[in-house]
């Protein structure tokens, strides 16, 4: 069970989008994710006309290292480390460090 999900609101915390919220996209298992809206790469592309593609540059989202990320907690309103609590009835869930229930 992996700490950092599809779909989470996480904030980064390190490198030139340090303070920049966004919504994981894909979680590779090579553990680094890709953030909507962060780590925006020029990539170089060549036209394809089969396709009807024109050619250019474009910005391209490039994936983060899972260290370099934290889960956004809207209750304390900044960047939080999640870990795993088993409740009563035998399900694992995630829970922030002070005890919050991430999955609401």
């Amino acid at each position: 069970m992996n700490k950092i999900r599809k779909g989470d609101e996480i904030i980064v915390r390190t490198g030139k989008d340090k303070g920049r919220r966004g919504t994981v996209l894909q979680v590779f298992k090579d553990g680094r994710v890709l953030v909507e809206g962060i780590n925006i790469a020029k990539k170089h592309v060549k036209p394809n006309p089969n396709v009807g593609e024109p050619g250019g540059i474009k910005d391209q989202a490039m994936p983060l290292d899972i260290s370099n990320v934290l889960v956004f907690n809207a209750k304390t309103k900044q960047g939080e480390r999640v870990g795993f609590r088993v409740e009563e009835g035998g399900s694992k869930v995630r829970v922030f460090r002070n005890g919050d229930v991430v999955d609401i």
